[in-house]
């Protein structure tokens, strides 16, 4: 991973909401949760969770799969594990 997508990624979850998200999703596992599932669980408001959603879908650790009228979130493990691994091995 070069620098330039690690920050992009760790950009992404550097807001207390988007935290909250993503630990959220990893919680989930690979099933995910839905736009509107996120949003009763942490009671953000809905164009304000979108906003949060796309940053972090911009920056890699979630995907987002659209099932009917449902979008579903999830989070992106295999990115995740990777910002871990560079994070470590680049920085430490």
């Amino acid at each position: 991973m070069d620098i330039e997508k690690a920050s992009t990624g760790f950009a992404a979850v550097g807001s207390s909401p988007r935290l909250q998200v993503l630990t959220l999703l990893v919680r989930a596992g690979n099933a995910g949760l839905t736009t509107g599932d996120i949003q009763q669980k942490l009671g953000i408001p809905a164009s304000t969770l979108t906003h949060h959603l796309k940053h972090l879908a911009d920056g890699g650790v979630i995907r987002q799969a659209k099932q009917g009228r449902a979008m579903f979130n999830i989070a992106n493990y295999e990115h995740l594990n990777a910002l871990a691994a560079f994070l470590l091995n680049e920085c430490c």
